[in-house]
């Protein structure tokens, strides 16, 4: 029994070729899961997670070396899109269901910071509720009517402002929002855009009286410089200044190569008769 206890074990046929290959095997394994090289696409930044511990230095895109085992977290610093639908108050207290969006992106220095004290589900984490919460503010201090009107643009810059101050110690930048779709109850919409109409037509009104008004008082200035003209000109014409025209009309006609015939003297009013060639 003794003799079996130190009996050698049989070699299976190929184990060094089997554990070599495990050995590669693993060896390669090891080497893509703790890889030096990373390629960050453009558009984004990489955060570096060694183990829990988040690196400030964020990877810019290109191919980069990182310490093997770091996980590199890849965040996107393009334009991002993001709708927004929720039930505002007017400042009448109305509730409305509006439809927007924001129009955002990462700052790429503090991918980092939104990392570490956000995750990488910002959106769902930050920007929805703070958007939220700035149109909210934004409409209830406005009134239902002016949503429907040209103004709705000052209400997107005051959100889209407001939202830039909540944000601003969070890394995203807000480049624009937009009010799309505004709901209230029909009754509600049909009076305001009635009001709305007759507000135009008001205005409408007034411009046309007021141009009635102006071309009224032009035509007074006209009139009465038509009759200054004529009262200016009645004080300054005399019997001599006819008679003087008279004359200088008859020198012209005398020395025009037009056949007609001069007869000197008028006794009534002393300018010239003139008759035609054919003796009429």
């Amino acid at each position: 029994m003794a003799s079996k206890l130190f009996e050698v074990v049989p070699q299976v046929p190929g184990g060094r070729r089997i554990l070599k290959l495990a050995l590669l095997v693993g060896l390669v394994v090891l080497l893509l899961i703790g890889s030096p090289l990373t390629v960050i696409p453009a558009g984004h930044v990489g955060v570096k997670d060694l183990f829990g511990r988040v690196s400030n230095d964020v990877l810019l895109p290109g191919v980069r070396f990182v310490i093997p085992f770091t996980r590199v977290i890849k965040m996107s610093v393009k334009t991002q899109e993001i709708k927004e639908t929720a039930e505002v108050p007017s400042k009448e207290g109305l509730i409305m269901d509006l439809e927007g969006s924001l129009l955002f992106r990462l700052d790429p220095s503090k991918a980092d910071d939104i990392y570490r004290t956000i995750g990488p589900n910002y959106q769902e984490t930050a920007v929805h509720p703070q958007i939220r919460s700035a149109i909210r503010e934004v409409t209830a201090s406005y009134e239902a009517k002016v949503l429907y009107s040209a103004e709705r643009e000052r209400i997107s810059q005051e959100t889209l402002e407001l939202f830039r101050k909540m944000a601003k110690d969070r890394g995203i930048i807000a480049e624009a929002v937009l009010l799309r779709k505004i709901g209230l109850p029909e009754i509600v919409a049909n009076a305001i855009q009635e009001k709305l109409r007759r507000e135009q037509e008001a205005e409408q009104m007034k411009f046309v009286l007021q141009k009635e008004s102006q071309e009224a008082e032009r035509k007074r200035i006209e009139a009465k410089g038509i009759a200054d003209f004529q009262q200016i000109v009645a004080s300054g014409i005399s019997d001599a200044l006819l008679e003087w025209k008279g004359i200088e009309a008859t020198e012209k006609l005398a020395l025009s190569q037009n056949s007609k015939v001069v007869v000197i003297g008028n006794p009534k009013s002393g300018l010239p008769i003139i008759l035609g060639g054919d003796g009429r």
